[in-house]
Formats: structure tokens, sequence, C-alpha cells
């Protein structure tokens, strides 16, 4: 047993001096708690997470008359908001969010917009028209702010916000009421708000939002939240009821952020009667039918019609209005309760919009309902809009994705319409529910919302081509230089590279918390819980750190400090493995391996020649020329050498008797952390009778060195590889090294003929082109 004893002395020895040399290295403070980069907790916000004992947030209810101007391309509005001061401070004056004012003369948000002008490509069209403008005066003229009694109220407009000053201040538990009139020219959307218009028809489909002043929100936190709207951040909002009448032309058809009040006075008998109907189809119903719709282009308006929408408990409020929306609806169980999905688009939407859009809001209701808090509104709208990205605000989403004119598309774009309206659906959870602050922190509701995204496309379809939430699909963004990027802990208007770092990185940051660090069960209730506590809330990073951890018992303060404090990439290898056996002294086994390793040695080139060449050596011919030790046999075991064996074994204990027969492997795999970020480290043993293993060690394992360290493996089989993180879980961003022994280069491709052109992108188009029209598998 001496010999085994020694080798454990060797791995305790190793240790001992890894522990020596930490000195040099960062993984203690990787894995020290977060102290000063989180606030102090107290009553207000806990330090479990949850929102304490004497947690507050203000209060604002709306009652907004706006009327849309469709041949002047305007809106006038005029709006009573009642503020609830809700917090211990008396309140001397009130800010207001102006958001339209990003498109005033000298905006700070296009004077502080940066980049050039690239000589081969230029700047299109919209790109000059935006820098030059068009010589309209956009942004808000407000016209009058009055308190309840219509006296005039001081405000002083600076950029995109507006301060009212009251006579006397706003005490805690008062309230206080005051009216705002105002007009605005709208804008060509530009992927919020405004209006796409249709030079075929003539008509316009508007998209309406930040149309009216908005409180700002006062805060525990930061008290008033009035960083300047640059365009990026998006917005920080305060809860309230809402009701709100909206005047348009009498062959618009209107949705909006809640509850139609007078559709008796809006829809005609045939539409109530098919929203009836839609209450129980199992299939969207189609309020408005594309030939009603294409009838209604070629029209023009005899008059008004004010729709009135009532929305409670909100933090926002927006509508959709156009002559050439179709509408189809239907009613779906979430969560036990009946809620209207409903879609409006034009008929340069079809077919793809008829056949997804309603059915994607309705499983995307499901499916973030499941995951966070059941879905409290009683109605989602998703409208289509101009082509691309995506808007979302409480009840209703504006989206892109649009077929050809032929009516045909690409997979891509069918994927990426299903995206964006789940993407923009789910923001009714993130942050419409769950009401982070979006001018400071982008990552809590895009990031957040992402993953639960890429949740719900994969259980919407097992091969959806999701562009975020997988690990290795956030490589390379974390292999850019580390001076173009920002950890995911920066403001929201201080972010470049804004798609990658607010969205994809802290939604493949919570896939890897789920699937790696702390597996679905114990991630899903804690996801859940924070949701719970934060929904009709205002939570910040420190709220959803802390109750992530709080609810699920894992410490993961080193986790948040690599993923959000920091632009390190995950960059593990393999640099040697190094193989051991216990010696079990057992003579036969000794001997024969000698044997062995003598007869291999043997096998030298001029050995093997000679065994050819030479005929007969001398020992060979003449007898008298051998002795004693041409018969010995070196390695043949002797009676002496299993006397000795049978006495060792007897001295041992029976737990070393089992570890010497046992006849383990011990791998010593030598790992090195070469991008800084620490993760857990998983190893797929493959052994050489073809079956294999997963090691799985946490991250833990880095804590004193966070640079190398020695891992030893015991195995019953022998390994002929080895592969690190054979799952792609960890977004490692060299896998070359990931492998020992080391795996063959690759050889680089290239192609014969560059100048062929490309196959189709589109094959739905092929097909039709080809068959004279018919496209097998499309809904019309």
């Amino acid at each position: 047993m001496k010999k085994l004893l020694l080798l454990c002395c060797v791995f305790m020895a190793q240790g001992i001096q890894l522990l020596a040399q930490q000195n040099p290295y960062n993984g203690n403070t990787r894995f020290e708690q977060m102290g000063s980069e989180l606030p102090t907790p107290n009553t207000y916000r806990t330090a479990s997470g949850a929102p304490g004992k004497d947690y507050w947030q203000q209060r604002a209810d709306y009652d907004i008359k706006v009327e849309l101007d469709d041949n002047a391309r305007k809106i006038t509005g005029t709006e009573t908001i009642t503020y609830f001061n809700q917090s211990p401070d008396e309140l001397p004056y009130l800010w207001l969010q102006l958001d339209q004012n990003l498109f005033e003369k000298g905006a700070i948000g296009s004077n502080t917009r940066t980049g050039g002008i690239d000589p081969a490509t230029g700047l299109s069209a919209n790109a000059l028209k935006t820098m030059m403008g068009d010589g309209k005066e956009y942004g808000y003229k407000i016209t009058s702010v009055r308190d309840a009694k219509g006296v005039a109220l001081r405000y002083t407009i600076n950029n995109t916000m507006m301060r009212i000053d009251l006579p006397a201040p706003v005490k805690p538990g008062q309230n206080v009421s005051f009216s705002i009139d105002w007009n605005y020219l709208i804008t060509e959307y530009y992927g919020r708000s405004g209006y796409e218009f249709f030079p075929k028809d003539g008509n316009a489909n508007y998209f309406i939002s930040h149309f009216f002043p908005r409180m700002a929100v006062y805060n525990d936190v930061y008290g008033w939240q009035h960083k300047q709207f640059l365009g990026q951040g998006e917005f920080t909002l305060t809860f309230g009821n809402y009701k709100v009448a909206i005047t348009a032309p009498n062959d618009h058809v209107v949705g909006a952020s809640g509850e139609l009040q007078n559709a008796s006075q809006v829809l005609s008998a045939e539409q109530i009667k098919r929203l009836d109907k839609a209450k129980t189809a199992a299939r969207p119903v189609l309020i408005v039918s594309q030939e009603e719709a294409e009838k209604a282009e070629k029209g023009k308006p005899t008059g008004k019609k004010t729709w009135i929408f009532k929305a409670d408990n909100v933090r926002d409020f927006a509508f959709a209005s156009s002559r050439k929306f179709i509408w189809d609806a239907m009613q779906v169980d979430v969560e036990g309760k009946k809620v209207w999905a409903m879609s409006l688009y034009p008929k340069e939407g079809n077919p793809l919009w008829g056949q997804y859009s309603t059915m994607v809001v309705a499983h995307t209701l499901r499916s973030y309902s499941k995951r966070t808090v059941a879905y409290p509104y009683p109605v989602a709208y998703s409208c289509h809009s101009v082509a691309g990205g995506g808007m979302e605000f409480p009840m209703i989403s504006f989206n892109g994705g649009r077929p050809e004119p032929d009516g045909t598309y690409s997979d891509a774009v069918k994927a990426g319409m299903i995206g964006v309206i789940i993407h923009e659906v789910g923001h009714n959870f993130f942050p419409m529910i769950i009401n982070s602050d979006e001018r400071q922190w982008s990552w809590m509701d895009e990031g957040l919302n992402t993953f639960c995204q890429y949740l719900a496309e994969m259980e919407w379809d097992k091969n959806f081509p999701s562009r975020r939430g997988e690990p290795q699909l956030i490589v390379p963004y974390m292999k850019t230089d580390p001076s173009q990027q920002v950890p995911i802990m920066s403001g929201s208007d201080n972010i470049m590279a804004f798609g990658p770092n607010a969205y994809a990185k802290p939604a493949t940051a919570l896939n890897i918390l789920r699937e790696t660090v702390m597996g679905r069960e114990l991630f899903d209730y804690a996801f859940k819980e924070y949701a719970r506590r934060w929904a009709f809330k205002q939570p910040y990073p420190a709220d959803f750190f802390r109750t992530m951890e709080d609810a699920s018992g894992v410490d993961l303060d080193w986790f948040w400090k690599g993923w959000f404090y920091t632009v390190e990439p995950v960059n593990q290898s393999i640099e040697t493995v190094e193989w051991y056996g216990v010696d079990t002294q057992d003579p036969a086994k000794q001997k024969a391996a000698a044997k062995a390793d003598f007869e291999a040695k043997r096998k030298t080139l001029s050995n093997i020649r000679n065994e050819k060449d030479i005929k007969q050596s001398v020992v060979e011919k003449d007898a008298d020329m051998k002795d004693f030790y041409n018969s010995y046999d070196k390695f043949a075991v002797t009676d002496a050498d299993k006397k000795k064996y049978e006495q060792y074994l007897a001295g041992l204990s029976e737990d070393e008797r089992k570890l010497v027969e046992s006849g383990k492997n011990f791998y010593v795999v030598n790992l090195k952390n070469k991008g800084g970020l620490v993760m857990p480290v998983i190893i797929r043993m493959q052994f050489e009778d073809g079956t294999d293993q997963i090691v799985r060690i946490p991250a833990e394992v880095w804590r004193l060195n966070d640079r190398d360290v020695k891992k030893v493996i015991p195995t019953d089989k022998k390994v002929v590889k080895w592969t690190l993180d054979p799952f792609f879980e960890i977004a490692d961003i060299d896998t070359e090294d990931n492998f020992f022994p080391r795996e063959p280069a690759q050889p680089t491709r290239f192609q014969v003929f560059k100048a062929q052109r490309p196959a189709s992108q589109n094959p739905m188009q092929q097909q039709k082109q080809q068959s004279g029209g018919a496209v097998q598998g499309a809904k019309n």
C-alpha cells in the first residue's frame, strides 16, 4: 500500500502548491459576495429582493380625448391627469415626458447622434431626409396647461421633459388634477410610432404611441426619473387607469390598449355578431374581411367616429387606426381566464398574417403566463406595421414581417414575423406588468423578454430558427474586441451593439442559468417568484439578482459579476491529461507489463531488419556459448514474488483492498480559463469500448485559482477522448482547444465558381413561378 499512499500524497502536495500560488490570481475576488455593486437594502427594497414593508409607488390616471386628422397627418388632444402622491415626500413640481419632442429641430437626440458617410455606399434617402428634415415643424405644441379650476399653471419645457410648477406642493397621500391641451404633426413610422403611406391606394396606416404628455416616474431609487429621450432608451412609466376617446374617420378600424366601451356605436351589427362568434371559435374569426377592407380603401370617409377605450392598471396607452385594416379575433383561455387575441393588418400582410398572427398572440399569452404571472388584461392586439422590427405597449403591439407582393415569402420572413409577434406581445409581461425602468436598464425588459421569447419559440416549433437564446449564437459578439463592448449593466443610451448587448447576451445568460448553472426546476421557480413579487411594481437590477438567489438557494453573485458587469468572454481549454493507475503490486501484472514494455522497445528498425538479415547468431550456432542467463526468464513470477504479494494484501484494510482490486484509472485533467469569465466545466469522456460519460463540475472549481486548475477524475474504463462543453452550453468562444488529444485541423473550404448566381432565398416564389401560380401548403 505504500505506493498507493504515496500517490495520494503527491495529489495533496499538488493541492497545497496550488493554494500557495493563488495570490497572483483573481479567483477569490470573483467568488466574493457582491457588495458595493448593489444598493443597500432598506424598508422599500429588501435584501431578499422582495418589495419591503414600506414599498410605495405613484399612480397617474388619464382622461384623454384625441383626434386623428388623416389629411393633415396630425394629432390633436386634451387630457386630464390625476396624479396620486403615494410617496413620503412633498412634491412642489411634477415632471412629464414629451417624447414627440425627439423630432424637434435641434433635439438632443439627433444632435448627439454620431457616424460618418461611406463614399462607396453614401446615405439612404431616408437617412438624408431625417438629417435634412422635410420643412415641417414636428414635436409637441402645448397650447394650455391648467389646474382643476381652469387656472393656468406655469411650466418649463426642457427638450423631451416638461416641469409643471404647482401653486402648492402635493403632500403625501394627496392627489392633484390638471389638464393639458396639445397637438403635433405625425412623423413617418420610425419604429415606435408614426404612419405608413401606401402610394398605390393613397391610404395610410397609423400606429400612434407616446402621443400624449405622460407622467415621469418618481420613485425611491432615483426620485424623478427624467433622463432625456434620445431614441434608444425606452420608457419609464407609472401605472394608472385610462379612459381614452379616439376620434378618427368613420371608415377607419381602430384598435387600442384596453377594452372598447361603445361597440354598438362604432361597429356594425354584422361585426358585433362576428365578435360574438369569435368568443367560442377555435380559430380566428374575421371581424373585417379582406374584401371589406379593400372596398374601404377605395372609398372616402363621410364623417367621423369616436371609439372609447378603457384600460385599468396600465402604464401606457397606444392605438392603431386605418381604413385598410383587416380585423380578426378569437377568445382564448389563459390560466382559466378568457382573453381576446386580435390582429389588425392590411392586405399587404396576407397570407402570412391571416394564418399566423392571432394564433401566435394566443400562444404567447399562454407561454408567458405559465412562466411569469397570469395575463391580467382582457385583450392583446398584434398590428401589422412597416416590415422589420416591432414595438410594444399595454395590450397592443406594432409588428413587422411582410410577404412579397405576389403573396410568397421566405422561411426567414415567416420566422421573423412569428418571432417579432411573440417578442412584442411578450412585452406585455416585461415591462408592461413587471414594470422595469427601460430608460435606465434596457436589459431588464429586452433581455428577460428575449429569453421568454426563445422558450415560446421552441414551444411553437421545436425546429424554430431562434436568433437569440442558444449560447453558441452569442459567441460572435463575445469574440469582438472588448473596446467595442460594454457590460450589460450599462445605461440604455450608452450601449454599443444594442441588439447583442441588451437582448441576446442577457437572454443567453438566463438560458445558461436555467440549463447549466441552476437547473430548470430551481430556475423556473425563482423566475416565476420574481414575476409574482414585482407584478405591477417597479423592480431594479438588484431586485432581480437578489430574488433569483433568494428563491433558489443558489449563490449567483459570481455569475452576475461575470456576465452582467464585465465584457470578459468564456474560453476554457483542456491543456493536458495525465493518466495514473493504482500500483496493485501484483507480480503477475507488474512483470507482464514489464515484458510488454521490453518487447515493444526491442522493435527498433535495426532489430526488425536483423531478424531477416542475420540468419543465425553465434549463440544460436554454439551451445557452449550459453549459460544460466540464456534460459533465465526475468519476467517469470516466482514463489518469492507470490509470497511477498500475499503478505502485502494481508496488511490492507477492506477499503484499501477494494481500491487495489478495482483496477480504476485516475486522470488528472489540466484545465485553463483563457477568457476570464468563470463558468462550470462540462467534460465528456469517450471510452475505448465506444461508450461515454458526462462529468459536470460547478463553477466554484475556479474559486481558488481562476486561471489554471487540475481535476482528478477516476474511471473504470480507459478514456480515449476528452471534450469540453460537448453540448455548447457555456458560449465558449474557441472550441479548437476543447479536445484532448487535439483534433486535426479541418481544411478551409473555397468555392471554385465564385461567380455563380446564388440560389433563390424564396423557394415558395420559385415554386409558384414553376407551377404557374399554385403553391403547395400555402394558405390564402
